[in-house]
């Protein structure tokens, strides 16, 4: 019910936050203990990348395959940006979005829920922002609701986070793709746990607990 110039308020000031975690000094000295548990790799986003490849092999046995993920996972390992993944680490969050902050008159007042934070290229939190955005605006779709659409728009985000930062940010699309598996190994999770304590049948698809599916 905001008009548009407070959810703007709201959008700006969360992506204040987002550029105030980046610019954490010496992010992969200060916070590498953050992906100690991850795979080796060249860099911290091809640790991570293992990371999230082994988090859909952990979930498969509880709740089947998925082909649309192994599609994606395939076409994330031909197009791997290893641009962006050279660039210098900062600290993630990870779970970027507005539904994890609380809220003084539009403003931050706490963000919340860091189970997800690593180091990695600025991209992952970005990216994550307005792609959970999307997801819960494709919620409120299936729900009748209008969501917000003006909120969270890519080229929007990009120019608040290149003045507040001064980062030219890379090709999101990489990322925007990266998050949507994210999202499915959540949705198997959680799909597996109401499966297990008998809130619902374990389904044929696995896929049509994806809720963010025509995104992906």
């Amino acid at each position: 019910d905001a008009p548009l110039e407070r959810q703007r308020e709201l959008q700006d000031s969360t992506v204040e936050v987002l550029a105030k975690l980046h610019a954490i000094p010496d992010a992969a000295e200060r916070f590498g203990y953050l992906s100690e548990i991850d795979p080796p790799g060249d860099t911290p986003l091809h640790r991570h990348f293992g990371w999230l490849k082994g988090w859909y092999e952990y979930a498969v046995p509880d709740i089947g395959r998925s082909p649309l993920v192994e599609r994606a996972l395939q076409w994330l390992e031909d197009n791997f940006p290893e641009d962006v993944a050279a660039t210098d680490s900062v600290l993630i969050w990870g779970d970027s979005r507005i539904g994890n902050v609380l809220y003084d008159n539009f403003r931050p007042a706490a963000v919340l829920d860091w189970e997800m934070a690593t180091i990695g290229p600025r991209e992952l939190d970005v990216s994550w922002i307005i792609f959970a955005h999307m997801v819960f605006q494709e919620l409120a779709g299936m729900a009748g609701l209008p969501g917000l659409p003006d909120v969270m728009r890519e080229e929007d985000v990009r120019a608040t986070y290149r003045e507040l930062t001064g980062a030219e940010l890379g090709d999101l699309r990489w990322f925007y793709i990266y998050s949507g598996v994210i999202w499915c190994c959540v949705f198997m999770r959680t799909g597996a746990r109401r499966v297990h304590f008998g809130e619902t049948e374990k389904p044929d698809d696995v896929e049509t607990m994806f809720y963010h599916a025509p995104l992906l």
